[in-house]
C-alpha cells in the first residue's frame, strides 16, 4: 500500500524524534533559526556552504504555471479514449499520431493548450512537444491516462554512449513524452540513427553550434549584473548562455569545488568524462540593459575570470513556455532491464528547455521517470513515480541548472528488483548546478549524486527510505563540488550514505537530518584535507528552522 507523506514521516519518529535537538554544533531550539541560516541571511548570494537557489524553477519559481488558451482538443484530431491493457498487450486505437499532430499544429500556429479529455489512450509512438508555448493538458493524473506500448529503442533505435562500451544511453536520456526544440530534437534523432552518438546540450551534437554575442569583464559569484564589451547583440528579455572555458591548470574546475589545497592537489587530467563537460554553459535571461551594464535573471553561479574566457553566446534555439499537465503515463509492467541496458520505457523528459514545467503528472512502470537534460529553469510540481521500479526515478544531467522539483513522490516498487538491476533516486550529475528538490517523499531510492562534479544543489524537507546507490564512472571525477546543502531530511532506515555530507562533500552543509550511520555503499572524500563542510542540528529533522531552505530563500529574495 502506498503511504501518504504524513504516514511516511510518522514511521520515522523512532529514527529522528528520539534523538532530540542536540546536534553536532550544539543545541538548536525548535523555534530559533539555525546558525547557518543566520549566516546565509547576511550574505545570501556568496555564502561558502549554502547556494543561492531562491529563483530556481520556471519563471523564477512562480507558484502558478501559465495557462495558454486552448487551441485544440486531441479528440477532434482522432485521439480515442478506448484503450485497455490486456494480459499481454494493449487493446484500442493508437492515439499517438493524433496527439502529435495536434501538438505540432498548435506549435506552428504560435502555441496554446492541447486538451486531452478524460479517458485512457493507447500510444504506439512517443509524444513530442517541439515548439515553444505549447502545453499538453489532461483532465488530471487520475482521469487521463496514456498507455505506452513501445520503447525508444524500438521507436528511434539503439542509443550507444559517446564514451564507448555497450551501455544504452536510453538509461539516462529521452522520454515517451519528450519536450525539446523541434530542430534540436531532429538533429539528436538523426545522430542516434546514424550511430554518431551526440552531445545532448545547448550547443549542439558536437558542442560547436554557438556564436559569441559579447565577451565579459571580470565579476564575482553572486553578482546580479555584468559588464560586457559590446552590448549591440543583446536585448532585454533575451535568453543567452554564459560560457566559461577551463584553463590548462583546471582552475575553473577547482573553483567549482570550492578552491584551496584539496582541489589544487586533485588529479584532473585523467578525468576525461568530466573535462568533456567543460566549457560550462549556464542559460540565463537578460532582465536589464543600460549601456554596457547587463542585469541577469539570476545571480552569477561562479566567478568570471579572464583565464576562463567568459562570454555570452547564443546556442540552439530553446524551448520555452511549454509543459505537460494532468495525466498519467503508464508503460508495460515488463521486468526492469539490467543496469545501463534500459530500452527506453522512459517518462517525461525536458531537453534544451527553459521556463517549462510538468504538473500533476504520474509515471508508472518506467525505466527512468522524469528527466532534465541540459534543461534549466524548469519546474516539476506534484509529480510521482510508481510501479515495478525504476533505474533513475528523476535524472538531472548534461549541465542542467536552476530547476525545481517540489511535492514529488517516489513510491515503493510493486515487485522485487530483478538481479543485475540498479536503483538510484533523485539524480544530479554532469556539472549541473543550483537545482532544488523540495518537499518530497522517497519510499525508495537515494540522493544520487552521480559524479561529474555537480555543485551548488539543494535537497530540503524530504523523507527518504535511503536504499538506493549512486553511480558514475571514475573518469567523471568527483561526486560533489562545492555548496551542496541537505536541509531537514528524515531518513527512515538510518543510512548515512549520500545524505550526511560533512565527511565527503567540500564546502557543504548538512542541517537537520536524522541520526544515521554508514552502511552499504560507502564513499571516501575526493579531496584531501579540510573539506570546510558544516553540520548543524544533527539528529533533529523537522525541528530546524527554517524548515525548508528553498522556501526561506524565496521569502528572503522577495523582501
Amino acid at each position: 500500500m502506498a503511504l501518504s507523506r504524513r504516514q511516511f514521516v510518522g514511521s520515522a519518529v523512532a529514527v529522528a524524534g528520539a534523538v532530540g535537538s542536540m546536534g553536532a554544533t550544539g543545541f538548536t531550539s525548535p523555534l530559533s533559526p539555525a546558525r547557518l541560516w543566520r549566516e546565509f541571511e547576511a550574505a545570501p548570494t556568496t555564502h561558502p556552504q549554502i547556494p543561492y537557489v531562491g529563483k530556481a524553477g520556471a519563471h523564477g519559481g512562480a507558484r502558478r504555471a501559465p495557462r495558454p488558451p486552448v487551441v485544440a482538443n486531441a479528440v477532434t484530431y482522432g485521439a480515442t479514449p478506448d484503450a485497455r491493457r490486456g494480459a499481454t498487450d494493449v487493446h484500442g486505437t493508437d492515439s499517438a499520431p493524433a496527439i502529435n499532430r495536434a501538438l505540432l499544429e498548435a506549435g506552428e500556429r504560435g502555441g496554446g493548450t492541447v486538451l486531452l479529455p478524460p479517458g485512457t489512450y493507447r500510444i504506439d509512438d512517443y509524444l513530442r512537444i517541439g515548439h515553444s508555448g505549447v502545453v499538453l493538458r489532461g483532465a488530471g493524473s487520475g482521469r487521463t491516462t496514456l498507455l505506452a506500448t513501445r520503447h525508444l529503442t524500438e521507436l528511434i533505435g539503439p542509443y550507444g554512449s559517446r564514451y564507448g562500451g555497450d551501455k544504452s544511453s536510453w538509461s539516462w536520456a529521452g522520454g515517451l513524452v519528450w519536450l525539446s526544440p523541434h530542430t534540436r530534437h531532429a538533429s539528436l534523432v538523426t545522430a542516434i540513427r546514424d550511430r554518431a552518438w551526440p552531445f545532448e546540450g545547448w550547443t549542439g551534437n558536437r558542442r560547436d553550434e554557438w556564436t559569441t554575442l559579447t565577451t565579459l569583464r571580470p565579476a564575482r559569484r553572486g553578482d546580479r549584473s555584468v559588464t560586457v564589451e559590446d552590448p549591440s547583440a543583446l536585448r532585454r528579455g533575451q535568453l543567452v548562455l554564459l560560457r566559461l572555458a577551463d584553463d590548462p591548470g583546471h582552475t575553473l574546475l577547482e573553483h567549482m569545488a570550492g578552491g584551496g589545497p584539496g582541489p589544487e592537489a586533485y588529479t584532473w587530467d585523467d578525468k576525461t568524462k568530466l573535462t568533456s563537460y567543460v566549457p560550462y554553459e549556464w542559460p540565463v535571461r537578460i532582465t536589464g540593459l543600460a549601456g554596457r551594464r547587463v542585469t541577469l535573471e539570476r545571480p552569477l553561479p561562479l566567478d568570471l575570470r579572464p583565464e576562463w574566457d567568459p562570454r555570452l553566446v547564443s546556442g540552439v534555439l530553446p524551448l520555452t513556455g511549454s509543459g505537460v499537465v494532468g495525466l498519467t503515463l503508464e508503460a508495460p509492467a515488463v521486468p526492469q532491464s539490467p543496469h545501463l541496458l534500459d530500452k527506453g520505457f522512459n517518462g517525461v523528459t525536458f531537453q534544451c528547455a527553459y521556463d517549462c514545467w510538468a504538473e500533476d503528472v504520474v509515471v508508472r512502470h518506467v525505466d527512468n521517470g522524469f528527466g532534465l537534460v541540459a534543461a534549466s529553469a524548469c519546474t516539476l510540481r506534484r509529480t510521482r513515480v510508481e510501479g515495478r521500479g525504476s533505474h533513475h526515478p528523476y535524472f538531472c544531467r548534461e549541465g542542467a541548472h536552476d530547476n525545481l522539483v517540489e511535492d514529488f513522490h517516489i513510491a515503493a516498487r510493486t515487485v522485487p528488483a530483478p538481479a543485475g538491476t540498479q536503483l538510484h533516486g533523485i539524480n544530479v550529475e554532469g556539472l549541473s548546478s543550483h537545482n532544488v528538490w523540495s518537499r518530497g517523499v522517497m519510499e525508495t531510492g537515494t540522493f544520487d549524486t552521480h559524479r561529474g562534479m555537480p555543485f551548488a544543489n539543494v535537497r530540503t524537507e524530504i523523507t527518504v527510505e535511503n536504499d538506493g546507490r549512486h553511480g558514475g564512472d571514475a573518469s567523471a571525477g568527483p561526486l560533489y563540488g562545492a555548496r551542496f546543502a541537505h536541509w531537514n531530511v528524515t531518513v527512515t532506515n538510518g543510512r548515512a550514505g549520500l545524505v550526511k555530507l560533512d565527511t565527503v562533500a567540500p564546502y557543504s552543509a548538512t542541517v537537520g537530518i536524522s541520526e544515521v550511520r554508514e552502511f552499504d555503499q560507502i564513499d571516501v572524500p575526493d579531496f584531501a584535507g579540510d573539506l570546510h563542510a558544516r553540520v548543524e542540528a544533527y539528529g533533529s529533522p523537522e525541528s530546524v528552522r527554517p524548515r525548508n531552505l528553498y522556501e526561506a530563500q524565496r521569502a528572503l529574495s522577495g523582501r
